[in-house]
């Protein structure tokens, strides 16, 4: 048995070395590079210096992360207002084979490129979309609207391209509650707006929370966005960073706000952690989350 148990664990190491050696290679290894990069006076090898950290808190540089957190921050929330019905009418669905057929649709999208997708948003947001033309058809307005190279059109991007990320965790969270729950509460008096906000929403508060990161994490560094229907005079931290790697061949402010935006997402993680961490402890005294 013991002789068993041994072959077992080194024939699991054997599986893992594949995944581990991908880790190493393709996040370990350019982590490294990208922290000595961060530190490194350009066009020095081996001279380490901050002032490439110090480059971050410029007025400059503080206003398009705060500009980014922001828009990050309103998407998820829109992302999170429209997915959770979206999630609670997909897992109130009896029939399975509709209900996948339902999801199937839902995520399709994501099957196809992404560039491709925000390109599709530029064809219907421009002067001569589909939206003008229908507002100037029907007589609402008589020229066309500025929808593209704004912040609007940046959140409805956002949204567009990461609301399924929102949507699966929710749904996730919602079908596998024990319906014996839900039943409980309804036997004790609980209906309406009391069963949701103290019995199945704390219940599916985990999968809100893997949602908004899953949507928040990329949102906040995404460049494709904002550089398609936010125009140049919209920058984002995404667009910062590859402007310092690929135009400027800045490596080493590049890679001091790469770190930062990490260190950023981290803590945003943290933050997350605390609140899932909350509301399991006041799950158990309660079915409580307010």
């Amino acid at each position: 048995i013991i002789g068993g148990n041994m072959l077992r664990k080194h024939l699991y190491r054997i599986r893992a070395m594949p995944y581990l050696l991908w880790t190493i290679i393709f996040t370990i290894v350019p982590l490294f590079f990208i922290i000595y990069y961060s530190f490194k006076v350009k066009d020095k090898s081996f001279v380490f210096t901050l002032d490439n950290y110090k480059k971050f808190f410029t007025p400059t540089y503080l206003k398009i992360i705060f500009v980014s957190l922001k828009l990050s921050l309103i998407s998820t929330f829109l992302c999170l207002i429209l997915g959770y019905p979206a999630g609670l009418f997909l897992s109130r669905i009896k029939a399975e084979k509709r209900r996948n057929i339902l999801v199937l649709l839902f995520i399709m999208p994501l099957w196809t490129n992404f560039l491709l997708r925000t390109y599709s948003w530029m064809s219907i947001f421009r002067e001569q979309g589909i939206i003008n033309q229908m507002l100037i058809n029907i007589g609402i307005i008589d020229s066309p609207i500025k929808f593209l190279n704004n912040n609007f059109a940046i959140i409805i991007g956002m949204i567009y391209n990461f609301l399924p990320f929102m949507v699966l965790p929710i749904y996730t969270a919602l079908i596998n509650i024990d319906k014996e729950y839900i039943e409980c509460a309804k036997d004790l008096g609980a209906k309406g707006k009391d069963l949701f906000f103290r019995v199945i929403f704390p219940l599916s508060f985990k999968g809100v929370i893997s949602g908004c990161i899953m949507v928040f994490m990329p949102s906040v560094t995404t460049f494709i966005i904002s550089d398609l229907l936010g125009g140049s005079q919209n920058m984002l931290v995404g667009n910062l960073i590859q402007r310092e790697f690929l135009q400027a061949r800045n490596w080493e402010t590049g890679s001091s706000i790469s770190l930062i935006m990490i260190f950023i997402i981290f803590v945003s993680l943290m933050i997350f952690r605390i609140f899932v961490k909350k509301s399991d402890n006041e799950f158990t005294e309660g079915f409580k989350i307010w």
